[in-house]
């Protein structure tokens, strides 16, 4: 039992850490601002299938992170990712009764809204100009959410992890 368990936290997390290794890659020029919201499309799936092992904190703690990463405001990315998980997380039943092409658009609009909310803080603690480029990044995360759905559903259920 404890090994089951141990084996799925460390999935869970290595998950997450493609995650970020995702996220900070560079992209080319005006590419960047099309760039999917891997971390919050991982963390909402993982809310979806497990909401007793992932929740807020842990969308806190990846934010976090995150922000470290990029070395942006240390906070700004945490709070607004627990904001988008908490809406997830507090309608997860909904959410995971949706058909997968519904799931993708509430996806994509959550990427969207996330995108909205860091630029509100960021444009809080200094002037920072907003690109309505950046919200394509919201239809890629609704076009990629299916295969990451998928492909993260086969993780769990060949590692096993309840």
């Amino acid at each position: 039992m404890g090994t089951s368990v141990f084996r799925g936290h460390l999935v869970i997390w290595a998950s997450f850490l493609c995650a970020l290794i995702l996220q900070t890659i560079p992209w080319p020029g005006t590419l960047d601002l099309l760039r999917p919201s891997w971390i919050l499309l991982i963390v909402c799936y993982w809310v979806l299938a497990l909401p007793h092992r992932v929740n807020v904190g842990t969308a806190l703690i990846l934010g976090l992170l995150w922000d470290l990463i990029l070395g942006s405001t240390l906070g700004i990315r945490g709070m607004m990712m627990s904001v988008v998980v908490y809406l997830v997380a507090m309608n997860f039943l909904i959410l995971r009764n949706m058909a997968l092409w519904q799931q993708a658009v509430v996806m994509g609009l959550l990427t969207i809204f996330l995108d909205l909310l860091i630029f509100a803080g960021e444009f809080m603690v200094r002037m920072v100009e907003f690109n309505p480029l950046s919200l394509w990044s919201g239809v890629i995360s609704c076009v990629l959410w299916p295969w990451m759905f998928l492909l993260l559903r086969r993780v769990r259920r060949y590692w096993n992890i309840k």
